[in-house]
């Protein structure tokens, strides 16, 4: 058995990015960057004014309400620039050229025109005022974004500004999971006494989901040990990761870690310090990734989120894996016993994080509410009112 945190630096430790691809960059939300890319441009790549207003020398502007002559005009699009003449300004908008010879930008509400003349009501204006530099945003040959950044909208628009239509990325792990366990209804299934509706396998692709990750592969295996291998063999021929729900504790019926041991993966670690989800295996097999997950759901959601979503990730090309990871004051006090760290489903509100009602391994109820995992080390097994925790933040 390890730790929680052994377990953790183990999967740093044997999983590591995928190949590159190209991608268009309007397509490339939510990939890595595999290279930096540099800026073929500067942005802005010409001075840009960043009000509507008038373009003038800040040397002209002696006092308050200095009059000048209204000489031109510049507007959004425009490809000529204009050269300002000392006692003069003209008339610009947002985002147009600033003409040569000009200093800063007056506000349009700080002025006032009438018969071809402009008063500025400010006094000083400082020069550079509301006016874009060239290259204020990046400078030309300039790391634009690093290897490893994370294509967001934002990410994605920075690169078109700059005319980069193309990316080389990391790509995204193909993944393969195998439901098992004879107890399981599905969709149409009429209620039967001692079985349950089979849930795991639509929480799992929900998460996949949510981190992008959109080709899953999905097979099911009744509790005996040739169904379980035939199930993981064959996932492993096309998916990169191989996920095993149920099947993987000490009961008779549990035939998962035997099927990853018969296929040839090398166990890297099973069982981990913890509650929930404690019978978690790890195996590896050449690059492919073997997790064995608890059957109960919210044991299998807690291993999801805190060991599987982190090899995803890294496989995917990211440097921050894990989590968002924060102090919060506890809203409530909890306490448990035993020699095993505890991750809670929590709430966060107002600031604080409130240990919800319904930890059982079983329970989903308080996941579906649920906005952060409460991480607990048995060394901090005691937690009064507004105490700090260790709180991990669910990707919503």
């Amino acid at each position: 058995m390890v730790t929680v945190n052994e377990a953790k630096q183990k999967i740093i430790a044997n999983v590591q990015a995928l190949s590159v691809q190209t991608v268009e960059v309007r397509k490339a939300l939510g990939y890595v960057l595999a290279d930096d890319i540099l800026a073929p441009m500067s942005l802005p790549s010409f001075r840009q004014s960043s009000m509507d207003g008038y373009a003038i020398m800040d040397t002209d502007i002696l006092e308050k309400d200095t009059i000048l002559r209204l000489s031109g005009e510049s507007k959004a699009g425009q490809t000529i620039t204009q050269t300002l003449v000392s006692g003069n300004a003209i008339r610009i908008f947002t985002g147009a050229p600033v003409p040569d010879g000009a200093t800063a930008v007056v506000m349009q509400e700080n002025t006032s025109a009438e018969d071809g003349t402009i008063t500025i009501r400010e006094f000083p204006v400082q020069a550079g005022k509301n006016v874009r530099n060239i290259g204020q945003q990046i400078q030309k040959g300039a790391v634009a974004l690093e290897r490893g950044t994370f294509l967001s909208p934002g990410s994605i628009g920075f690169l078109h500004g700059m005319n980069i239509w193309e990316a080389s990325v990391h790509r995204k792990p193909k993944v393969g999971l195998l439901v098992t366990g004879d107890e399981l209804l599905h969709k149409g299934d009429a209620i039967v006494h001692g079985k349950i509706f089979e849930s795991n396998s639509a929480m799992l692709a929900a998460a996949l989901q949510k981190e992008g990750i959109t080709d899953l592969e999905i097979k099911y295996a009744e509790d005996d040990l040739e169904s379980t291998i035939k199930g993981l063999s064959e996932l492993a021929e096309n998916n990169d990761v191989i996920l095993a729900s149920g099947g993987i504790s000490v009961g008779d019926y549990d035939f998962v870690g035997k099927a990853v041991e018969a296929l040839g993966a090398k166990t890297i670690f099973y069982k981990v310090r913890q509650k929930p989800g404690k019978p978690l295996l790890f195996a590896k097999r050449d690059e492919k990734l073997f997790f064995a997950l608890p059957g109960n759901p919210a044991s299998s959601l807690v291993c999801y989120y805190e060991y599987v979503l982190p090899a995803l990730r890294i496989l995917s090309g990211r440097k921050d894996p894990f989590l968002t990871t924060l102090k919060m004051p506890a809203k409530y006090a909890y306490s448990f016993q035993g020699e095993r760290d505890e991750f809670l489903k929590g709430l966060i509100v107002n600031g604080e994080v409130i240990p919800l009602d319904g930890q059982e391994s079983f329970a989903l109820r308080s996941f579906a509410i649920a906005n952060a995992i409460v991480y607990l080390p048995v060394e901090q097994n005691v937690v009064k009112e507004g105490d700090l925790v260790e709180v991990h933040l669910l990707p919503f």
